[in-house]
């Protein structure tokens, strides 16, 4: 018989039934946990671990835990549909299409422009927003552009949700990642950003010449880019500058009006109507538009809640604390730079059980700002642990639900997705663990 590589559905389910059998091995633990003034979070106490009666995770527990899961993550999951029926909406007024028409007569001779100011582009809104979730409805426009283009489907996965990853993992502002790990362990928001950015420059140049590289399609198989000549209709530009402007939008609302999932899914709700409406649908072209766009987004959004579900049970079996403390107690015993180095492996392997980005800050900050004192690291170099080693692992990790959202809706298998960014993957962590080196030894 043929080995086929596991669906989606089932790499999580898989995930899933994993962790349950791990709380049957795992020996029980937890850290106390009081408010933190400066987020508004619970945190963990330092020093606080100590075992506790175990409790495993049952089969039939495990099941339940599936749709508590989908439950649990409930906002994201409204999120990515309302999402995907706005873009449906935009697509069915031909914005899009126009959209892109006009970009590959613009570039039809420098193709490679467009996907380095693409990947510039999801760069910069992980950099600002962590953006996963959102890029899910946008993998069919994004697959249309890069077949214009002449580069494979999985270049358009790799210039968007892969740039953003990147974004977000090196950002100097990501208020998911650095800002609230800086809060934690009060160090100074905003604190080395010039170092963060400088390599986040190098991580990004290295990444984006990877797809060039390899994304390109045989030359038998690219498509014939000869300038046609066609303008982008005014109707389309006008809902083109207002999606740029709901966009931009959300990044300021999060950034300065500290919105959650529910105000970014109404302001997307309001998006679709409106470009609906520019579009010529009228109110029940849209509305089909949008129960169209729903069923589209429905298996992507029940794959982000199952990765909820995988963490509901490692929390209730109550070894997550466990795991962490197994990882972090070895790396006080380490010098400074082979402690900085654990540390950030460290934080690759907690991200698994962990997908939640401001979720594993809360649980290891407190963690490491004591231990990093302790050894002479700098609290900065600590988060640069956290953050190369937690949040890079997004780009591969089979627990990071949006991820295998984003690879099922291009039909694109999480083995291509692997076997296509390996390498890269290592040159950019071996950068990050270069970096953090070299932080050490500037003393940033």
């Amino acid at each position: 018989m043929k080995f086929s590589f596991p669906h989606p559905l089932a790499i999580l389910l898989f995930c899933i039934a994993l962790a349950a059998t791990l709380t049957h091995i795992i020996p029980s633990g937890a850290y106390d946990r009081t408010s933190d003034a400066a987020t508004g979070r619970e945190v963990v106490v330092s020093g606080s671990y100590k075992q506790v009666e175990a409790e495993p995770i049952g089969v039939f527990d495990a099941i339940v835990k599936v749709p508590e899961g989908i439950i649990f993550g409930a906002e994201v999951v409204v999120l990515i549909l309302i999402i995907g029926g706005a873009f449906v909406v935009v697509d069915k007024t031909g914005a899009f299409s126009d959209g892109i028409e006009a970009l590959v007569n613009r570039f039809h001779h420098s193709p490679h422009i467009v996907m380095i100011l693409v990947g510039c582009v999801f760069a910069l809104a992980g950099l600002l927003n962590n953006t996963q979730e959102e890029i899910i409805a946008m993998v069919p426009f994004l697959i249309l552009m890069t077949d214009r283009l002449g580069y494979m489907r999985i270049s358009a996965i790799a210039i968007s949700t892969g740039s953003a990853a990147i974004g977000a993992a090196f950002s100097p502002v990501n208020p998911f990642g650095v800002l609230i790990a800086q809060k934690i362990s009060a160090v100074e928001p905003f604190s080395g950003t010039i170092f963060r950015l400088t390599i986040f420059a190098i991580v990004l140049v290295i990444w984006i010449w990877w797809i060039l590289k390899k994304g390109r399609m045989h030359s038998s198989a690219i498509k014939d880019l000869e300038h046609t000549g066609s303008k982008l209709p005014a109707r389309s530009a006008m809902i083109l500058v207002l999606v740029l402007l709901t966009f931009s939008l959300m990044i300021y609302g999060i950034l300065i009006w500290d919105w959650d999932y529910n105000q970014m899914s109404s302001l997307f709700l309001v998006m679709g109507l409106f470009c609906g409406l520019i579009g010529g649908l009228g109110i029940n072209g849209t509305s089909k538009a949008y129960a169209n766009g729903f069923q589209e987004m429905a298996f992507a959004a029940v794959l982000v809640g199952l990765a909820r579900s995988l963490y509901l049970i490692l929390e209730e079996g109550m070894i997550i604390d466990t795991i962490v403390h197994g990882l972090f107690s070895p790396l006080q015993d380490l010098p400074v730079a082979f402690s900085a180095i654990g540390m950030t492996l460290s934080q690759a392997i907690i991200h698994i059980p962990v997908p939640s980005n401001s979720g594993q800050a809360v649980l290891t900050i407190p963690l490491l700002t004591p231990l990093s004192d302790l050894i002479g690291m700098s609290r900065q170099v600590m988060i640069l642990c956290y953050q190369y080693g937690g949040m890079l692992t997004d780009m591969i990790t089979p627990t990071n639900g949006a991820l295998l959202a984003v690879l099922a809706a291009s039909g694109v298998g999480y083995n291509s997705w692997v076997k296509f960014i390996w390498k890269p993957f290592l040159m950019i962590l071996g950068t990050a663990l270069l970096s953090i080196i070299i932080g050490i030894y500037i003393g940033i």
